[in-house]
């Protein structure tokens, strides 16, 4: 597939919903969508508002939430007393998401730390459900495999995937993407994406808590439960990069830093450059710091013009009046009509399953060549089985949470972190 082909099947499938006969639209009516929910932290919560805020979108359609899963039952149960589910159908532990799985949920929404997102994608595939999936969506090149597995067996049996990457189903970003597909400016040649601001939060470890509790309630700040907030935050960006070329890097250069945080094993700061064949980069840059300057998007640039992520593009020193038949609105919640719709056959299939993994992959590969100051190719993490960095796995892994022992700590634990030039897993 060429690049116009791969950025106009993307935009196409908001063109094809806004433009669906009312009598396609009508088919919502009276349908209840059973919902369940693997993760009830706040993106759980979030992702929840939105789905019920997006079936009033569509004529009769509505939202009933039937089970719920986290590692903490208590959050289970707020969320339960939140979206009115009876508490008897809450679960908790590693293991809870297998009862979602077991329920009579038409749609699982997936929102727990990244490192388990392959595993229960896998479960929810094999169960026969429809996914959205909060993105990025794997913390190493094992996960990201099972993902895009897992992904394909759902387009076997005509389920549903929706990521977390809102960008894609929001207006203006379709827009661009429509422009570029319609030639009316030239491919992108190169540009900067950016996600700096500051640490979301940061929870300390209480006495007598398990290696277990501890490294799921403080998540963000470990690498082998996030993947680093290259992977977790900025993936949005770069999955722009991504949609708006037409394709994935082949490589990426990286390097990074660890200057201000005081707990987890993650760095500071990445700055990256990906390389994406035929003289085409894209510098990278993502950070979190408290007290600097602050900058999210994207600012791509074509032979003939400069393009802002989601905003305007600039040609020949004048902005375009860009036009599509897409819905307008918030993209979090857009992307739930689209996955509803997708399930009602109203609107076009979706399964963007692969194209998270892919873009997950991408910011995979930056993180392992900051950490160990080496170049690392895309092969290197998806088809290079001799490669070191094919079997770099996250340690814990995602199943070891499902034993009954604990798991034992990341080789860095906590204000301990990996050095670029020293081999992996040497202090």
């Amino acid at each position: 597939m060429n690049r116009r082909m791969f950025i106009k099947g993307s935009a196409a499938f908001t063109t094809l919903v806004a433009g669906a006969p009312a009598i396609l639209r009508a088919q919502g009516a009276g349908r209840v969508f059973k919902v369940g929910i693997v993760g009830c932290g706040g993106r759980g919560n979030g992702a929840a508002g939105n789905i019920i805020e997006a079936a009033k979108k569509i004529p009769g359609a509505s939202i009933k939430f039937v089970a719920a899963a986290d590692f903490f039952l208590y959050k289970a149960q707020k969320f339960a007393q939140r979206f009115g589910l009876d508490e008897k159908y809450c679960f908790d532990g590693a293991n809870g998401y297998k009862n979602v799985m077991a329920s009579d949920a038409d749609i699982v929404i997936l929102t727990t730390p990244l490192n388990f997102r392959p595993v229960h994608l896998a479960a929810a595939v094999a169960a026969g459900k429809h996914v959205f999936a909060e993105k990025g969506v794997a913390v190493d090149g094992a996960g990201v495999r099972l993902f895009i597995k897992a992904s394909k067996e759902a387009a076997e049996k005509h389920l549903t995937i929706v990521a977390g990457t809102q960008r894609r189903h929001s207006r203006g970003y379709r827009l661009q993407a429509k422009a570029l597909a319609d030639g009316v400016i030239g491919p992108v040649i190169g540009g900067n994406v950016y996600w700096n601001s500051a640490v979301p939060w940061v929870r300390k470890r209480a006495d007598g808590v398990s290696n277990k509790a501890y490294l799921c309630d403080n998540w963000l700040n470990f690498t082998e439960l996030s993947g680093d907030h290259i992977t977790e935050q900025h993936v949005h960006n770069i999955d722009i990069a991504n949609w708006f070329i037409g394709r994935c890097p082949k490589s990426a250069l990286c390097f990074g830093a660890r200057a201000r945080r005081y707990t987890g094993n993650q760095y500071d700061m990445f700055s990256t450059d990906f390389d994406y064949g035929d003289g085409v980069h894209i510098h990278s840059m993502c950070r979190q710091i408290s007290g600097c300057h602050n900058i999210i998007g994207e600012r791509l640039r074509t032979a003939d013009a400069f393009i802002s992520g989601g905003g305007q593009i600039v040609k020949n020193g004048q902005k375009l009046q860009l036009s599509g038949d897409f819905p307008d609105g918030n993209g979090q919640v857009i992307e739930h009509v689209d996955l509803m719709n997708s399930i009602l056959g109203s609107g076009p299939y979706y399964n963007e399953g692969e194209q998270v993994a892919m873009s997950t992959a991408c910011a995979i590969i930056a993180r392992l060549s900051a950490v160990t100051g080496q170049i690392v190719r895309m092969s290197d993490l998806l088809e290079n089985e001799k490669s070191a960095f094919y079997r770099m796995d996250c340690i814990p892994r995602p199943t070891d949470f499902e034993k009954d022992e604990d798991v034992p700590m990341p080789v860095y634990g906590d204000g301990e972190f990996p050095l670029p030039g020293r081999p992996w897993g040497k202090r």
